[in-house]
């Protein structure tokens, strides 16, 4: 009895080491692809918490803001969607900068396309979260929530999903000594001036609040705004008609536009009595600038506009 006892736990232990080591084996073959936990890193975002790659090699963008953002912090993402250009691919106003980046599509993205990329990390925008659950399959994806005036906000999350935020602090460093360098060019000379921005699109004029993008800029600069545009309405800008072009006014007026619908309608405008009539117009104080950087909400954009008021406010006689 003594030695069928001593058999017996034998048997159950050696049973049950063999088992620990199928199993251990069998979790390894089942889930190869999933990193350890040295390999990524949990982010918080608008769908909950993902695990994202450190070190990404193969990034992809949702949204012409996040594609902006992820370039200024230093990564070239393989493809990228835009939203900005009705009916047409290009991507950023700034040469060079995305050679080589797949278009994926309009606002949204070829999921098909997406998947061929084999992409190793997703960074979008809270606007794509009905497809998240397809996206996610495809490879980690986090959405960030971006409204027009928490453009910066948007640019830490960026930042942080990348790992990047000792590139974050140097990107402002640098945002606010090229502000430093505007307000002692500008001087005086417009502190009782209006400066005014709008859009035209191809059927409306939108025109820009102190919390849009270009806004955020301007007040940086201490540059005034008209009183219709001194105000914070959603997304930082508003719409008026062609009997409402008073409210569109300043001293100075930046006009946009980004597509051959909204050059038709900028021209329809201009022929109106009304338009005449303002006082930008009289007296040649009205200048044309790039929608796609007045509009960025994202890094590479402060960059273009405050070039663009260097060039006109000071460089222009």
């Amino acid at each position: 009895m003594r030695h069928f006892f001593c058999w017996l736990i034998l048997g159950i232990l050696g049973f049950t080491l063999v088992t620990a080591c199928n199993h251990h084996t069998s979790q390894n073959i089942s889930s190869p692809s999933k990193p350890s936990v040295t390999e990524c890193r949990m982010v918080k975002h608008t769908m909950g918490e993902t695990c994202v790659p450190i070190n990404s090699q193969r990034v992809i963008t949702l949204s012409l803001s996040t594609l902006g953002n992820v370039l200024a912090l230093g990564i070239k993402p393989i493809a990228t969607t835009n939203e900005v250009h009705e009916g047409e691919k290009s991507l950023t106003f700034v040469p060079g900068k995305t050679e080589g980046i797949k278009f994926l599509g309009l606002s949204q993205p070829n999921l098909e396309a997406t998947l061929q990329l084999k992409p190793d990390l997703i960074i979008g925008v809270d606007w794509f979260k009905p497809i998240y659950p397809l996206l996610s399959k495809i490879a980690p994806t986090v959405l960030g929530e971006l409204y027009y005036p928490t453009w910066e906000k948007y640019l830490s999350f960026v930042a942080e999903v990348l790992g990047k935020q000792e590139t974050e602090k140097a990107l402002w460093q640098r945002y606010y000594q090229r502000i430093e360098e505007l307000k002692l060019a500008l001087g005086n000379r417009y502190q009782d001036k209006k400066i005014s921005f709008i859009y035209v699109g191809s059927k409306q004029i939108d025109v820009a609040t102190k919390n849009s993008f270009a806004g955020s800029i301007l007040r940086d600069a201490l540059l005034q705004r008209p009183a219709s545009q001194d105000i914070e309405v959603p997304y930082g800008y508003f719409p008026i008609s062609l009997e409402e072009l008073e409210k569109a006014d300043g001293d100075i007026l930046f006009v946009a536009t980004s597509s051959s619908g909204g050059k038709e309608f900028l021209e329809k405008t201009q022929r109106n009595p009304l338009w005449k009539n303002l006082k930008a117009v009289q007296e040649n104080h009205v200048y044309f600038v790039n929608f796609t950087a007045w509009a960025a909400t994202h890094m590479l954009g402060t960059d273009a506009v405050i070039d663009d008021l260097l060039k006109y406010l000071v460089n222009t006689p």
